[in-house]
């Protein structure tokens, strides 16, 4: 039986975030930016791409406020067991939880902003995921990314040594990696791209015009 490598983190996903936000906050501070630039109001509705255990959510929350609408969508059942007890922790009843391949996701329309943090980047259909997306954002709406990337100054072969490797697992075959930022630039007007902590994370902004 294959497990899902989130599964077996699930338990603990929480206990080790929060030991690394102890040791350094960058990530929260990078989190929170992220949500910032989705320039939401209260009563709009957001919708995050593998939400995970909701870490997210209060940010969020903080944004739409009680009249808006946060939906969480993961494919692990684990994650979202945690995000359901953060959920009723907090007595947030603005909060949809789905579990679904996000690439299987069908996005209600005029959606106000779209959030996806430290994720998509490890979805084979990240393309088709922000396409769709793209199309369900209203008119003046954002896609925002939060991820990691390989700094700029290292060296080019274990990149090429992974791009060989990984396309016996993935879809495609082409032997080409797609970079999540590619496909803001494909479908929505990128108006921000900013390399954070050495060049190893980025976040990518882009709106729908």
């Amino acid at each position: 039986m294959l497990i899902h490598p989130y599964r077996e983190q699930a338990v603990d996903y929480d206990f080790t975030k929060n030991l690394y936000y102890f040791v350094s906050l960058r990530e929260w501070f990078y989190r929170r930016k992220a949500v910032q630039m989705l320039h939401l109001s209260p009563g709009d509705t957001v919708i995050e791409i593998g939400c995970g255990t909701g870490i997210n959510f209060s940010l969020l929350h903080d944004m739409v406020g009680g009249k808006g609408k946060i939906i969480g969508i993961d494919s692990v059942p684990e994650m979202l067991d945690h995000a359901y007890k953060r959920v009723e922790q907090n007595q947030w009843s603005n909060v949809e939880l789905v579990q679904k391949d996000a690439s299987k996701y069908e996005y209600p329309n005029q959606v106000n902003g779209i959030l996806s943090t430290f994720t998509i980047a490890d979805i084979p259909e990240s393309d088709w995921i922000i396409k769709k997306g793209a199309e369900a954002l209203s008119l003046g709406k954002r896609f925002v990314i939060l991820d990691v990337k390989i700094p700029d100054f290292w060296p080019k072969w274990p990149l090429k040594l992974y791009t060989f490797f990984s396309s016996f697992f993935k879809n495609s075959q082409s032997g080409k990696i797609e970079y999540p930022w590619q496909s803001i630039q494909r479908y929505l007007e990128r108006i921000e791209f900013e390399e954070l902590f050495l060049d190893g994370v980025y976040l990518c902004v882009g709106k729908k015009v």
